[in-house]
């Protein structure tokens, strides 16, 4: 392996930064001044606006990463693993001598490890499947397509009925895309240990270099058998007690705490700040010495130069504008692999097959991420948190997903978009059905019917190519419009229906206002203002929103067949917006609210109707009458005894606004997906802080007397007590033990509990159970049942 090639390279090593971007070589070198963490053995270096990079968490190495491969990366960095950011620290050292202290700090973060090696996995099904998700969710963005990949022309055929000088400029403006290679992987993981890593790499790797990919379970074990392969490495190392000790010394004599936290080692003190002389004679040089080593390129080199001339020479700190945190932000994570931001960034010619979506009909709408240009004046302040920091989406047509890189990372970026992307537009206020005048009332009735006019078939038709209030179009699957009003500022709702291209140059949705002149005249006489605002008010008023006229609506009813249990996700008023309805062989059924972590409903018998046929989407409801539990949140860390519990906001017809947009995220909820057994019935895993969470439901019980069995398990870092919700109602005591809930028998093991009255809900009661959480594993096991009366 070549070990000079350099830290963060590209396909090409002529750039400081892969990838298009709009930095100067100057910015370019102060990102790679906190991308290697210079700050952490000099003085003198500025955090800056934009998250310096972390080395990863050495806690549990030792249940992460093959030991022959650690030692090997220990002893030469960049050989094994070229582009690394982690330093040579031994390059003043013969070769025998960087072998054995290798060795010795192996055994040491081995030995000190709470995780042991996991034993490997995988099969053939799972390695092609791996393929397939690698490939289309957007990992090549970053990493590049292996296997399947074919080199597309840098230009097209001049020949092409589509050629023209627009493509032909933005193709001569093509950079080589962001290829971090990966062969290392093999030898550093095996099957497991890498989709445990890529299930939850934030876990890891804080800094958010390697995003949540938003993998299921089963997805991460795919797409690590895919990149392991059939490879076997060295997993099991028995550690030596005189290595482990000896391996502790060289890790504090190193410095190696500088970067990696670990208890009780504590870093040296820092030198003295980064001079131009500095780059002459310290770590960047190449040329050995008592310096560690990075092995970056010449054209970093002059780009940390540069930023350090610009950095000396002035007595005050440089503070960057709001303009250029965005753009090295931008970089640094790489969004603009995917996304462009005015004029740079997006998929690279070379990638571009590989983003793709499963509605043809929607264009590049369907399978691109869409631009950056003027997101802070697009989207909601909250809508964007929720994008950035709770992975939501209204794209399901689009098989790439939106990665999260962690709001401690990008959190700066929202209040950023929203005071640099101002756009001009109308306001578009909206009308109250109740309002002072009969003029004002008469206003609101004509907009609410115009507007619904205008959305249907005999209107501007846009139900053709939308769903509409969670039920799918009859033709293109774009966007659902009730989400217009809760994610778009109006001023960008105004802009963008006049002129869609302006904002997408390649989009599929035409405009009905050309040049602002309505081409729909017989409604609200063909006034372009007034029909905008009219489709905004409409949109506005949620799911209360009467069907336009030509929706139609396919009820469906799924039915449990044969042994397996089955999974339909969608809305429901049982379960919310993200509801999960799982239905068991022995025609019991169950309800998972993935919004908020709960058990929101349980039933015996049919299983589910849908509004329109079709896994994974469209409305459903019980198909028999159900016992229904709160959707508020289910577990929550409380100083002491729980105050009021924080209750899921309640939108109505009057009040369409959410008053908090980011419940549960901000009382420490995040949903984390679930997995399936052999015979498909889901473990749900979720997080409540810091404490990881897997929630299954099975049956038990002999005929006539079965009940649901549901098994907690906690995965915490420290002992504490998580306050459960468990009912909430009209509930009665049957004995400390068990608790009726209408015909809802729940049933708690032999532990405190609180079962106390709702302030200003007379009559109904909450149980709070107090789970003692060890450090590591604990596991909680409730039980509910059925009764006739």
């Amino acid at each position: 392996m070549n070990a000079s090639k350099p830290v963060l390279s590209a396909e090409t090593e002529s750039a400081a930064w892969p990838g298009q971007h709009r930095l100067t070589s100057a910015q370019v070198g102060s990102l790679l001044i906190h991308e290697l963490k210079c700050g952490a053995c000099h003085t003198g270096i500025e955090s800056g606006r934009v998250s310096e990079k972390t080395a990863p968490d050495l806690t549990n190495v030792g249940g992460r990463v093959a030991p022959k491969y650690l030692q090997e990366f220990i002893a030469h960095p960049a050989q094994k693993h070229p582009g690394t950011t982690m330093p040579d620290l031994l390059t003043s050292r013969p070769e025998a001598e960087r072998t054995a202290i290798a060795e010795a700090i192996t055994h040491f973060l081995v030995d000190q490890s709470k995780e042991k090696s996991l034993p490997a996995g995988g099969n053939p099904f799972d390695q092609e499947r791996g393929k397939a998700l690698y490939h289309s969710i957007g990992c090549v963005a970053c990493h590049g397509p292996r296997d399947v990949f074919e080199q597309v022309p840098v230009k097209p055929n001049e020949s092409d009925d589509d050629f023209d000088e627009e493509l032909e400029d933005h193709r001569e403006k093509r950079v080589q895309p962001v290829a971090f290679g990966l062969d290392h992987v093999p030898e550093k993981y095996n099957v497991a240990s890498l989709s445990q890593f890529l299930f939850a790499p934030l876990h890891v790797r804080q800094s958010g270099r390697m995003p949540d990919m938003k993998l299921k379970p089963d997805e991460a074990l795919s797409i690590a058998a895919y990149l392991v392969s059939d490879r076997k490495v060295d997993e099991s190392l028995k550690t030596d007690e005189r290595l482990a000790r000896r391996g502790r010394q060289y890790f504090q004599e190193l410095n190696c705490a500088a970067c990696h936290s670990l208890a009780g080692i504590t870093p040296a003190k820092r030198v003295n700040r980064l001079t131009e002389k500095s780059l002459s004679r310290g770590c960047l040089t190449g040329k050995g010495g008592t310096s560690p080593q990075y092995a970056v390129s010449q054209e970093q080199r002059l780009s940390m130069e540069l930023f350090i001339k610009e950095f000396t020479k002035s007595d005050s700190p440089v503070i960057d504008t709001d303009q250029v945190v965005i753009a090295k932000t931008l970089t640094t994570f790489h969004c603009i692999a995917c996304h462009t931001r005015d004029d740079f960034g997006g998929v690279p010619d070379a990638y571009d097959m590989f983003f793709t979506g499963n509605d043809l009909k929607l264009g590049d709408d369907g399978r691109i991420p869409p631009p950056l240009t003027h997101v802070g004046g697009k989207l909601r302040p909250a809508w964007l948190k929720r994008v950035l920091f709770d992975g939501e989406s209204v794209r399901p047509y689009m098989v790439t997903r939106m990665p999260q890189y962690g709001e401690m990372n990008i959190g700066h970026l929202p209040e950023l978009f929203a005071r640099v992307d101002r756009l001009q537009g109308k306001d578009l206020p909206i009308p109250s059905a109740e309002g002072a005048t009969p003029r004002d009332r008469e206003r609101e009735k004509l907009l609410r019917q115009a507007g619904r006019e205008l959305l249907g078939d005999k209107g501007l038709n846009c139900i053709a190519c939308h769903s509409f209030n969670g039920r799918s179009s009859q033709g293109s699957q774009g966007i659902d419009l009730l989400t217009s009003y809760q994610r778009l500022q109006p001023q960008y709702f105004d802009s963008y229906l006049r002129n869609p291209g302006a904002f997408r140059p390649r989009t599929v949705m035409p405009t009905a206002w050309p040049n602002g002149v309505a081409t729909f005249t017989t409604i609200l006489d063909g006034e372009t203002d007034r029909q905008i605002e009219a489709i905004w008010y409409y949109l506005s008023l949620g799911t209360s929103a009467a069907d336009p006229s030509g929706l139609r609506s396919v009820n469906t009813k799924l039915v449990v067949d044969g042994s397996k249990a089955q999974i339909h996700r969608g809305r429901s008023r049982i379960a919310g917006y993200r509801g999960i309805a799982v239905g068991l062989p022995e025609r019991w059924n169950y309800a998972f609210n993935a919004e908020t972590g709960t058990i929101s409903g349980i039933w015996k018998g049919d299983y589910i109707q849908v509004n329109w046929s079709g896994q994974g989407s469209g409305d459903f409801q019980p198909a028999t009458e159900a016992v229904t539990l709160p959707q508020d949140v289910s577990f929550l860390q409380f100083e002491g005894e729980p105050t009021a519990w924080p209750k899921m906001p309640v939108m109505t017809k009057e009040a369409r606004t959410n008053p908090n947009p980011l419940y549960p995220k901000n009382v420490g909820y995040q949903f984390r997906g679930y997995s399936l057994d052999k015979n498909d019935v889901p473990t749900f895993s979720y997080r409540s802080g810091a404490v990881d969470i897997s929630d299954r439901i099975q049956l038990i019980g002999d005929s006539g007397h079965e009940r649901l069995q549901r098994i907690i398990k906690f995965e915490s870092p420290s002992t504490q007590t998580l306050w459960f919700r468990g009912l909430a109602g009209k509930i009665t005591k049957e004995d400390s033990q068990n608790f009726r809930l209408g015909k809802l028998r729940f049933s708690i093991p032999a532990i405190p509990f609180l079962l106390r009255e709702i302030p200003d809900q007379t009559g109904e009661f909450e149980l709070l159970i107090p789970v003692q959480i060890s450090q590591g594993q604990s596991t909680l096991e409730v039980n509910y049942e059925l009764l006739s009366k």
